[in-house]
C-alpha cells in the first residue's frame, strides 16, 4: 500500500476543529451545543458588501490578478492610511484568507530547517503552517499571571541562531487577546535590526480592542521597511469568516516579487470574495464603535462569570474577542471530549478549545481553554454556568 508522507503524518490537528465529530454526535442526540470554541462571530455582516455581490451583474466570473485587483488593493492602501500606516498598493498582496498568507510568508522567508520564534500559546494554525513548509517553531512562553504579556526580550535573543529567519506575533493575541504596546513593539524593533531578521505581526484582530487603548502596528516604526511583514483579513473585521480574503503588507520589495511568485502558482484570490471586501471598506466607523462595545460588554460578562468559579484562573483580555482560562483540571482535551460526549445540563452543553494545541512546548497548556466570546451575553452567562456545573461533576470522576 502506498504511504503518505511524513510531513502529513506529523501535521497537527487543528484543537479548534478537532471536537466537531463529538459536537455533531451531541446535536443529533439533541442536545443544544453552545459554541465557544471558534471564533466565528455572530456579528452581522455589513450589509454593503453582501449587496455588492447580490447585486453585481458579471457576466463572466473571471481570474483576479493574482496580487488581487488593483482597485481593491487601492482602497485598502487608503484604509491602511487612515489607520497611520502608509503603504500604496504595491505594497499589498491579497491571499485566500490569512491563512494564505502566513503560508506565503513564511515560504518565502524560510528553508526546510530554518526556525521561527513565536511567543506562546499562539494561533494553533501556525503549527501547521510551519510544519508544512518544514519550519521549527521555536517557543518563548508567555505567562496567564501577568495576561501573557510579551516575555523577557532577551528571551528572544538568547534563542536566536543561525537558522532563526523571523519573529511572529499575533496582536492582538489570538488565543490570548493581549494587546502589544508601543515600548513593546518597540523593543521587537530593536531586536530584529540587530540581527538581521523579519517581523511578522499577524494583525487580523487590529479593530478590537477595549478599555479605551489604541492598536500600535509593525508597519508604524520607522526604519523597519525591509523587516517588516503584516498579515491581514477581512474575516473578523466585517465578520467575513467565509470570504476567504487576506492579505500580505510589506515594503521589503524583495519579499513581496518573492510572494508574488507563490500566489502566481495558485493563480488568483476569488472574485467575487474580493468585490465583497472592497465594498466593505465603505462600512462606516459607527459598525465599528458599536460592535467593539458589544465585544467589550461580553468580555466583562464572561470574566465576570469565569472569576466566580472556584479553581479557575482567567485574565481580562484587551483585543481580540478570546481569553485563555486555566481550570482545576490536569487534561481539558479529555474535559473538552466529555463535555461533548457524556455531559449534560437540561439537555446543553458546551464546546471549548483546549488549549494544549496552542502551546508547541510539549506539555503546555493542558489545565487550560480557549473561550472564544463570540456568542451573546446571555448565552455566554448560560455557557459559563454549564461549565461550572460540569467542573463539580467531572472532578468526582
Amino acid at each position: 500500500m502506498p504511504s503518505v508522507s511524513n510531513k502529513g503524518l506529523v501535521m497537527p490537528e487543528s484543537p479548534i476543529r478537532k471536537l466537531v465529530p463529538f459536537a455533531e454526535e451531541a446535536k443529533k442526540r439533541g442536545v443544544k451545543v453552545y459554541h465557544l470554541n471558534i471564533g466565528q462571530p455572530d456579528i452581522k455582516t455589513p450589509q454593503v458588501a453582501l449587496d455588492a455581490v447580490k447585486h453585481n451583474t458579471i457576466q463572466v466570473l473571471s481570474y483576479s490578478r493574482s496580487e488581487g485587483s488593483e482597485e481593491y488593493r487601492a482602497k485598502l492602501s487608503s484604509y491602511y492610511k487612515k489607520h497611520e500606516i502608509d503603504v500604496n498598493y504595491n505594497d499589498i498582496l491579497i491571499t485566500t484568507g490569512g491563512s494564505e498568507a502566513l503560508s506565503f510568508t513564511m515560504g518565502s522567508i524560510t528553508d526546510v530547517g530554518d526556525e521561527i520564534i513565536i511567543p506562546e500559546p499562539f494561533y494553533a494554525n501556525y503549527n501547521g503552517f510551519a510544519t508544512a513548509n518544514g519550519v521549527k517553531v521555536v517557543p518563548v512562553v508567555s505567562s496567564i499571571d501577568n495576561a501573557f504579556a510579551l516575555p523577557p526580550i532577551e528571551k528572544f535573543e538568547s534563542l536566536i541562531t543561525d537558522k532563526t529567519k523571523a519573529i511572529l506575533i499575533c496582536n492582538p493575541g489570538n488565543p490570548t487577546g493581549y494587546l502589544y504596546s508601543k515600548e513593546e513593539i518597540q523593543q521587537l524593533r530593536a531586536l530584529v535590526l540587530q540581527y538581521d531578521l523579519f517581523l511578522i505581526a499577524d494583525e487580523v484582530y487590529r479593530e478590537f480592542v477595549y478599555d479605551g487603548l489604541t492598536h500600535y502596528s509593525v508597519m508604524q516604526e520607522e526604519n523597519l521597511e525591509e523587516h517588516a511583514i503584516m498579515i491581514d483579513s477581512v474575516s473578523k473585521r466585517y465578520s467575513m469568516c467565509g470570504a476567504r480574503i487576506g492579505c500580505i503588507v510589506s515594503k521589503n520589495k524583495k519579499f513581496m516579487a518573492t510572494a508574488l511568485k507563490f500566489a502566481q502558482a495558485r493563480l488568483s484570490p476569488p472574485t467575487y470574495a474580493q468585490i465583497a471586501s472592497e465594498a466593505a471598506l465603505e462600512t462606516p466607523d459607527s459598525y465599528f464603535e458599536a460592535v467593539n462595545a458589544e465585544y467589550q460588554e461580553r468580555r466583562n460578562v464572561l470574566i465576570r462569570e469565569l472569576q466566580k468559579i472556584d479553581g479557575v484562573k482567567v485574565s481580562s483580555p484587551k483585543g481580540a474577542f478570546y481569553c485563555v482560562a486555566e481550570l482545576p483540571v490536569t487534561d481539558t482535551d479529555d474535559f473538552a471530549q466529555w463535555l461533548l460526549e457524556s455531559f449534560e445540563a437540561d439537555n446543553e452543553t458546551v464546546m471549548v478549545a483546549p488549549a494544549s494545541g496552542f502551546y508547541s512546548s510539549e506539555g503546555m497548556g493542558n489545565n487550560q481553554v480557549r473561550i472564544a466570546y463570540v456568542l451573546k451575553k446571555e448565552d455566554l452567562i448560560r455557557s459559563i454556568e454549564i461549565i461550572k456545573k460540569a467542573l463539580r461533576l467531572y472532578k468526582q470522576k
